[in-house]
């Protein structure tokens, strides 16, 4: 028996799920969304996504020659969905009196040197195809781009954001804490005036609170939507009730939900990067705020609220002081303590250091367990967006049919040979609908510049990075 076809935007548009004065509230991919299977040949609509996920310090090259073995282990589950790059030349981003911290970051998803403290050189990868797929701009009330991430490194913008227009402008404001995440994309409930009581009232509130007639209908018995259905809409919405209530810490709670974990104590802004000398941080405290910015930008994306932006877990050159235990698969794999054991204070006793203390012939035990880390928080994301909440029409997963290209400053943190550092940076991406070869490790050797546009070309874009008039070379070993 056949389905009756619901279109997601007619019924946002007509339930008022989608628009309840500042609300937004997106949907699930329900079955009454996608054509039967009969109809469905040659005519399954994929969106196309670009997403940029940045991590800071880098990988040295020596290490990711080690493949899953080493490092890169947190990326094993998902390594049938990966292609993973080694040997990318980022050299056409040196600037010289500048380390990569600085030029290797804003070369990343570029290819281009910065233009100064606060310009990239160009478009980031996922503008390009933004801007080659949307000429006329995305479909009414999504965000455009969503710029986010944990991180506590500033100075120069390069070091942190990671979308960029043509012109080399950032694509967005940054949303670096949970509840402005959640506000950037779900919306809020204003509460007029600066009263206090009127705000402690708006805490007690829920954005879900616009929706409640529409939520009693979809999920009660004269709903058009199957019993399955039904029940999704049910689960999308308690899911932001819980993310609500997580970004904000809410006090009340509804029953049967998780604990709320306690308000964000981490800094934000200037006072996170105190003169540069860093800040001391646990393990807890940086996991925990990760992963609930990982599981708001990740639900941004299921909901279709969004399908272009970058995603950044620690800033290039990140200067954090961080300790506790860390446990992967059952075992502990380090115990954190960077000003214990590098035996000094303020910014020399910042994770930050292990990279410049990289050695070849040496254990690297500090800068192999951070490392670690960064895979097992990196992977987190991405799993979040291969689940069965991330099942697009064709059956596949958003991690599947999107463009997420995975990168980070350096392939050498040393500092003290620039052909090296800008040299073997790692990257990795995922499908992109099929048109790139995961389950693989290649050995690209190729400048970044060549290797993104090949990426841009095999997404059906018109547009280049770099020169104009510079001869392209194509990358094929990583297109299908």
């Amino acid at each position: 028996m056949n389905r009756p076809r619901i279109s997601r935007r007619t019924m946002l548009k007509s339930t008022g799920l989608k628009t309840a004065g500042a609300v937004a509230i997106g949907l699930p991919l329900l079955e009454e969304m996608t054509l039967t299977t009969a109809s469905a040949a040659g005519q399954v609509e994929v969106p196309v996504r670009a997403f940029n996920v940045f991590f800071g310090l880098g990988i040295p090259a020596p290490l990711q020659r080690e493949g899953y073995d080493g490092v890169l282990e947190p990326l094993k589950p998902l390594r049938d969905k990966l292609l993973i790059m080694r040997g990318v030349d980022q050299l056409r981003a040196d600037e010289k009196g500048i380390n990569a911290h600085y030029d290797g970051a804003t070369a990343a998803f570029t290819a281009q040197p910065p233009d100064g403290e606060a310009k990239a050189g160009g478009a980031s990868i996922d503008q390009v195809i933004r801007r080659d797929h949307y000429p006329d701009g995305m479909p009414p009330g999504m965000v455009p781009t969503l710029v986010a991430g944990t991180f506590f490194r500033r100075s120069r913008i390069g070091r942190y954001v990671h979308s960029f227009n043509a012109d080399g402008t950032v694509a967005a404001t940054m949303q670096e804490k949970p509840r402005d995440l959640f506000e950037r994309v779900f919306g809020t409930l204003e509460a007029a005036g600066d009263d206090p009581d009127q705000r402690r009232a708006r805490l007690r509130r829920s954005v879900l609170d616009a929706v409640v007639d529409q939520y009693k209908f979809y999920t009660g018995a004269n709903s058009p939507l199957g019993k399955t259905s039904r029940a999704r809409v049910a689960e999308h919405l308690d899911r932001i009730r819980e993310y609500e209530q997580r970004a904000y810490a809410m006090k009340g709670k509804i029953e049967g939900a998780p604990p709320l974990p306690e308000r964000s104590t981490l800094l934000h802004g200037g006072s996170a990067d105190p003169g540069g000398e860093g800040i001391d941080i646990t393990l807890e405290e940086l996991s925990s705020e990760w992963r609930l910015m990982a599981d708001l930008y990740a639900l941004a994306i299921q909901t279709d609220r969004t399908r272009f932006g970058a995603l950044t877990f620690l800033a290039a050159g990140e200067r954090i002081r961080l300790t506790g235990d860390y446990h992967y698969d059952g075992r502990k794999i380090f115990q954190f303590d960077d000003e214990g054991q590098l035996k000094k204070s303020g910014s020399a006793g910042c994770s930050h250091e292990w990279w410049h203390q990289f050695n070849e012939k040496k254990a690297n035990e500090a800068l192999r367990a951070h490392a670690h880390l960064k895979m097992r928080e990196v992977a987190y994301f991405l799993s979040r967006l291969d689940t069965e909440e991330s099942r697009d029409a064709n059956g596949k997963t958003i991690l599947e049919n999107s463009l997420i290209t995975i990168s980070t400053e350096s392939g050498d943190g040393r500092h003290n040979d620039v052909k090296r550092e800008l040299s073997g940076v790692f990257h990795a991406i995922s499908g992109g609908g099929g048109r790139f070869k995961t389950g693989q490790i290649v050995d690209v050797g190729a400048e970044g510049v060549d290797v993104y546009n090949t990426m841009l070309t095999a997404m059906g874009c018109k547009q280049r990075l770099g020169p104009k008039k510079r001869d392209a070379s194509h990358v094929d070993a990583i297109r299908v």
